[in-house]
């Protein structure tokens, strides 16, 4: 099996570094990144004797050093962190990956919602629903939980209101991994969605096929409805559901 190039792995490394909160142990990263490369499989990254192969870790060492080089991480004793200048390239890719979905954002009306508008949607539902929720938890959007004081994130929720959406799917299978949360993108256009399916695809062709069965889509449109259908009957549920 061939492997990708070094710089490839450039824009992976970014994205995995943000969705963990900026900083994260090289050691994790060698697993988590395999996920960007459907082609390759299980047995073409691990050695049966001692982890990962070491033409895998090459590759990941390789494309790190150019990004020290390019003031996008810093590497110190085996621990990563992204950059102002990572961050800034991250944007960049974004921008320019979804440029071709403009006209078909403001034709839909989702360009109306910023991330936040979307973000207040959600723990609003959520509160109607009787869950407790949080927005920017840890590294996610928006959670739920069943109650304040469960330690369990019933609910998450990651909003992409524009560009690449690997850095979102792969907060959801993190969380997925961790607890078995119920997992939510929500995107802003017809073109995020598709793009979403591809990344999920159950034919393990996606590179987040793992997560697929498990991954509700919903569009800014689908939550604004439901948003609206929930809160005009709110007083209703609560006596309905009084305790």
């Amino acid at each position: 099996m061939a492997y990708p190039g070094a710089e490839r792995l450039e824009l992976p490394i970014l994205q995995e570094l943000a969705a963990t909160g900026g900083v994260d142990d090289v050691r994790f990263l060698y697993d988590r990144l395999v996920a960007y490369f459907p082609q390759l499989g299980e047995q073409d990254v691990r050695a049966l004797s001692n982890g990962h192969r070491r033409q895998w870790r090459r590759l990941v060492q390789s494309a790190g050093r150019a990004l020290t080089e390019k003031r996008q991480i810093e590497r110190v004793r085996g621990r990563w962190t992204i950059t102002t200048q990572g961050r800034k390239r991250i944007d960049e890719e974004e921008l320019r990956y979804s440029i071709a979905d403009v006209s078909a954002r403001e034709t839909s009306g989702s360009g109306l919602f910023s991330h936040g508008e979307v973000q207040q949607m959600l723990l609003e539902i959520g509160r109607v629903l009787g869950h407790h929720a949080e927005s920017e938890f840890d590294y996610y959007d928006v959670v739920w939980r069943m109650g304040e004081g469960s330690p369990r994130l019933s609910h998450v929720f990651e909003v992409q209101r524009k560009g690449n959406i690997d850095a979102a799917l792969a907060k959801l299978k993190r969380a997925y991994d961790a607890q078995r949360s119920k997992l939510y993108l929500v995107v802003a256009s017809e073109g995020d969605t598709k793009r979403a399916e591809r990344q999920l695809s159950l034919a393990r062709t996606g590179p987040f096929h793992e997560i697929g069965r498990v991954t509700t889509i919903l569009s800014f449109e689908q939550l604004r409805r439901l948003h609206r259908a929930l809160t005009s009957v709110e007083d209703i549920l609560a006596q309905i559901f009084e305790r």
